[in-house]
């Protein structure tokens, strides 16, 4: 590595560097502040919810989120079942991929876990 190129203006040390490297850094610190903005909005919104990084990987993997979902709930698939007003059985199925779900029951499902329809196709 070689020694940066330094100048000294009124007792203080500068490190001279190409504009266009200027430019990169003076833009990367820009993409930050606006990512840590984006960020801050999201932590503030009350009705955001936050939630463990294995919770997102399970889903990621592929893992069923009706399954997901309820197991981070702290729910068995029988409270889940009585709080939607489906039958265990068919949450189990649901859960197992042997049947889709209804709209209607994914819905019901949905508001007992307390997200949205989206998050549970």
């Amino acid at each position: 590595m070689t020694k940066p190129q330094t100048i000294t203006l009124a007792g203080e040390a500068y490190v001279v560097v190409p504009l266009s490297e200027y430019e990169e850094l003076r833009n990367a610190v820009d993409e930050d502040a606006r990512d840590a903005a984006a960020m801050r909005r999201v932590l503030d919104d009350p009705g955001e919810e936050s939630v463990p990084i294995k919770l997102v990987d399970r889903l990621l993997a592929g893992e069923n989120p009706v399954r997901v979902w309820r197991q981070y709930r702290g729910l068995t698939g029988v409270e889940l079942a009585a709080a939607a007003g489906v039958a265990a059985s068919y949450l189990s199925a649901i859960e197992n991929r042997k049947k889709p779900g209804s709209i209607n029951a994914l819905k019901r499902l949905a508001t007992a876990l307390q997200v949205d329809v989206d998050d549970l196709i």
